[in-house]
């Protein structure tokens, strides 16, 4: 039975926020990823396209979270699902760290504005 201890949780740093990947294909998963984002106060993220569905759970904190060029608050226990093809935004606006579970299938992939495309490597 594959069990992922926090302690043997693979910490990422990109663009200024903070992955920390629990399943992965590495750690014995074979459809899913799952890892707790940590998203810095007053810290924007770059606006990206999903080629995955993921599912976005905050667990604490506050964030602006623009779908498609629609911007919602989202709270400590709201979920939000993100399509495939969707256009995603995250700003935390306040002076507190905001946590974040996110759950997708393997193979995500995003990509940036610029046309560059992120493999995020907790996410293969």
């Amino acid at each position: 039975m594959p069990v992922i201890r926090s302690s043997e949780a693979i910490v990422h740093e990109i663009h200024g926020a903070r992955f920390v990947s629990y399943a992965t294909p590495l750690s014995g998963s074979k459809e899913l990823c799952a890892w707790r984002g940590e998203i810095p106060a007053r810290h924007q993220a770059p606006v990206h396209t999903v080629n995955r569905e993921e599912i976005f759970h905050l667990l604490s904190g506050e964030l602006l979270i623009t779908l498609d060029g629609r911007t919602e608050t989202v709270t400590a226990g709201d979920t939000v699902i993100i399509n495939p093809g969707a256009t995603l935004g995250v700003e935390n606006p306040t002076d507190e760290v905001a946590i974040s579970w996110v759950t997708t299938s393997i193979g995500l992939q995003a990509e940036l504005a610029d046309g560059s495309v992120l493999t995020p490597p907790w996410a293969n």
